[in-house]
């Protein structure tokens, strides 16, 4: 494992696709002018203020139908990281970071397939609010450390719990795949709560999330006719506020 850290850059997950760049190698950005989100979105970040780096992971022992459970491992490592400073966070499906309605922490994977249908390289981007307690007025409900606990922490010193958690959760995708799982649902955000969500023609309506599938599915409880359906990421939003 190594570090690598940049004044300033474009994208880390970006960089992180130069093939130099091997398991458990880490790429950190001071200030990253380009960040992305999901759905397409940018990711903004005030610059040394908050942690943006991305992680190199080779996780060839899982198949690629599989791949959603590295995808939880990693909100989970965010989310005992954060429980390690007093804060209770959630995942809001399938992996950005909420403390109460409000978000925290963005996560952007990225998979390289490999031989015989399995996951090859993955690049894991993270943006963790930290210090940050202004914010653009056009970013939705943001919260970072320093707002929650009224303390600011050195970005080095989080770097490092993070990807300590990240490293044990890496651990258990090993042999307790199901763990990671059931850990994964028990901070799901909005969990067996009826909530109001919104499809890609604009349509909302009343639900209740009661379960995630292994290959990611969110599965939704529909309050006008009582049917569950499964939905695929882009497929689903929720509306917050």
């Amino acid at each position: 494992m190594a570090v690598f850290v940049f004044k300033k850059m474009a994208s880390t997950n970006a960089e992180c696709k130069n093939p130099c760049y091997a398991h458990g190698d880490a790429v950190v950005a001071v200030e990253q002018t380009a960040g992305r989100g999901q759905r397409g979105n940018t990711w903004s970040s005030r610059a040394g203020e908050n942690l943006t780096f991305s992680l190199v992971w080779e996780a060839d022992f899982l198949a690629a139908k599989e791949q959603f459970v590295l995808s939880e491992a990693v909100a989970l490592a965010v989310v005992d990281t954060l429980a390690g400073y007093g804060i209770e966070a959630t995942v809001k499906w399938p992996n950005d970071i909420y403390v109460g309605h409000k978000k925290i922490c963005g996560i952007l994977i990225e998979h390289d397939l490999g031989v015989a249908g399995r996951l090859a390289r993955t690049i894991v981007g993270i943006g963790l609010n930290v210090n940050q307690v202004e914010f653009e007025e056009w970013i939705p409900n943001p919260t970072s450390i320093a707002l929650l606990t009224g303390e600011r922490r050195g970005t080095n010193d989080v770097f490092g719990d993070l990807y300590e958690a990240l490293e044990r959760r890496f651990e258990q995708l090993k042999d307790a795949r199901q763990q990671v799982q059931a850990d994964y649902l028990g901070h799901l955000y909005r969990l067996n709560k009826p909530s109001t969500y919104a499809l890609p023609d604009g349509k909302r309506f009343r639900g209740t999330i009661r379960d995630v599938r292994p290959t990611g599915e969110l599965l939704v409880e529909h309050e006008e006719g009582g049917f569950v359906k499964p939905y695929l990421f882009k497929e689903i939003e929720f509306v917050i506020g």
